[in-house]
């Protein structure tokens, strides 16, 4: 009969689009839900032969508990919600690496939803995430996102909320990011320092933060060396896919220029490739820089010289901050602002080769 009734189940289940529950396993053995239940908890009130016979059938027939279930009965999943724009990102998935580690350490789970830079993806990822009852959200919002009512919507809803990088300046809640700024003025001012002085910014949009704060370091840095800034020479273009859509526009003005700085490491390389093949030299020519310090930023040749983001470390103090207020939900906290210093990492595509030789 016990045989009969794990093979019975197994079957069923492998009919059926769910795993075996616990009611499914009540009625295969014949005895009451909650009899499974405490003994599947090893609950004293059953007896040992008892529990014996249900955790054995419940390992037979592959029994996992229902997450959701019990989270819903204890009102907490356990499970923090990831929306970014790109896992392939090489900073993105830094800042992952960063956020799981310290997640599954302190006993929580993750759900990484990535938006693909659309708004309306976004927003459905976040819906999503809300129906799995997540306890908190991790958020760096996508480019083409100008309006975050969705994201407002979950605050009200009381779902705690750390905005990484990508920031929602509408929203008063906890973000993390990097010195956009300063860093922006401290890579121009290093092209400066070396008598650049026509340098071509390739932008993000200027409605995200980091876009914004990072054309505004550039163009103070050129105020700081008293040379004027020149609209001509900054360029709405931050993907290498854009690079290309804007090639011919792009060789148009190398010979006018000096230097660049791009927004991104990968739109920089882009660039680099496409100047050289068309026979300029970097950096005797056109000295260029990026930002972030993508993992092939340093095997690019010549190596790219760029900001270093600390994407491993963003995310753990991102998900420490999300925790921190789980763990204390009678406790008032006031928004919270974590900003990581600018540092950048010179190589030779700004150096010459004896200088690189010299000091680097």
């Amino acid at each position: 009969m016990y045989i009969y009734a794990v093979n019975h189940l197994l079957t069923q289940a492998d009919m059926k689009v769910h795993p075996a529950s616990i009611s499914d396993i009540a009625k295969a053995l014949g005895v009451a839900p909650s009899t499974v239940s405490r003994a599947l908890r090893n609950h004293p009130d059953i007896s040992h032969e008892t529990r014996q016979k249900i955790q054995e059938f419940a390992r037979q027939v592959n029994y996992r508990p229902n997450a959701l279930a019990i989270g819903l009965k204890h009102q907490r999943s356990r499970t923090i919600g990831i929306i970014i724009p790109e896992i392939v990102h090489y900073f993105f998935s830094s800042i992952l690496s960063g956020i799981e580690e310290v997640a599954y350490s302190k006993g929580y789970r993750v759900m990484i939803c990535q938006s693909n830079e659309e708004a309306e993806r976004e927003r459905l990822n976040l819906q999503a995430l809300l129906d799995h009852r997540v306890d908190g959200l991790l958020v760096s919002v996508s480019k083409s996102t100008t309006d975050f009512e969705h994201f407002k919507r979950a605050i009200d809803g009381n779902i705690p909320m750390v905005f990484f990088d990508r920031i929602c300046p509408e929203i008063e809640t906890d973000r993390v990011m990097t010195d956009d700024f300063e860093a922006a003025r401290l890579v121009t001012a290093h092209l400066t320092g070396l008598a650049r002085r026509r340098i071509l910014h390739l932008a993000a949009p200027q409605h995200l933060t980091i876009g914004r704060d990072r054309c505004l370091g550039y163009c103070q840095a050129l105020k700081d060396r008293g040379i004027e800034v020149d609209p001509g020479l900054i360029l709405p273009c931050d993907t290498p896919e854009k690079v290309l859509l804007l090639k011919d526009q792009i060789i148009g003005i190398a010979p006018q220029i000096d230097g660049v700085f791009a927004v991104n490491d990968l739109t920089a390389i882009a660039l680099m490739q496409v100047i050289q093949d068309h026979g300029f030299s970097i950096p005797g020519q056109i000295a260029v820089a990026g930002f972030g310090d993508d993992s092939v930023a340093s095997i690019i040749r010549p190596r790219l010289t760029t900001v270093e983001q600390k994407g491993y470390e963003m995310g753990k103090i991102a998900i420490e901050m999300l925790l921190e207020r789980l763990e204390n939900p009678g406790e008032t906290i006031l928004a919270r602002k974590r900003v990581f210093p600018a540092n950048l990492k010179v190589r030779q595509s700004t150096l010459s080769d004896q200088y690189v030789s010299l000091h680097v």
